[in-house]
């Protein structure tokens, strides 16, 4: 973890460049960020570009701290091609789920690289299940598949709740990207990772019948 490539420093500059220009340009900002609306009206472009703004300086470095950390995992185990393409897809699968639950409200908005960082992040729980994670606020180390498990099942809750101005949908829509393309891309990992791969698609299933029976 914290490899630092090349493909990593151009999106977190990307992330960085595209954020400021935002924080001090409105216009900027509402034209490219994540809304219903202008989405509903043809703006497919905020699907993807608001993935690149965030709402201040703690966001942004919340995010790029976590791509920073995992980033290396995909890239090394994987391929800097294959890394870019969970990343992208991430963000897209993020936007559309958090499209699917708000299709209704026109003026929901959102912005923040969280549900391709989501991706990035499941992506390498699902590559490296034994690796231990550390949190700033638990003094001992968290196995990494709980981890992705006990993330999702909390961004389950906060949807439901709809707790703090928090995207859970595009954090959950971005881990169901980065978990799907990767099993796409690495099909391999069905023989040796497979119990794992069943584990990690738990909060996945538990969502999509919450949904099925009006409870979401």
């Amino acid at each position: 973890m914290g490899k630092l490539d090349l493909v990593t420093i151009i999106i977190i500059a990307a992330n960085i460049i595209i954020s400021y220009k935002g924080f001090g340009d409105y216009s900027f900002f509402d034209k490219y960020k994540f809304h219903v609306g202008g989405v509903q009206r043809g703006e497919q472009i905020r699907m993807f570009s608001s993935g690149f703004l965030h709402v201040d300086t703690q966001h942004l470095l919340f995010n790029m701290l976590t791509l920073y950390f995992f980033a290396g995992v995909v890239i090394t185990l994987l391929s800097p091609l294959y890394f870019i393409l969970i990343y992208g897809g991430s963000l897209l699968v993020g936007s559309l789920l958090s499209l699917y639950f708000h299709r209704n409200e026109y003026h929901y908005s959102a912005v923040g690289a969280s549900g391709a960082v989501t991706g990035v992040l499941y992506a390498a729980i699902l590559l490296r299940p034994e690796m231990d994670l550390y949190m700033f606020f638990i003094p001992f180390p968290i196995p990494a598949y709980i981890f992705g498990i006990g993330y999702l099942l909390y961004s389950i809750y906060g949807m439901k709740n709809r707790i703090g101005n928090i995207g859970h949908d595009a954090h959950f829509g971005g881990a169901i990207g980065g978990y799907a393309i990767t099993l796409v891309l690495s099909p391999g990992l069905f023989k040796t990772n497979l119990l794992m791969i069943g584990l990690l698609a738990i909060p996945i299933v538990l969502l999509f019948i919450l949904k099925k029976m009006g409870k979401m």
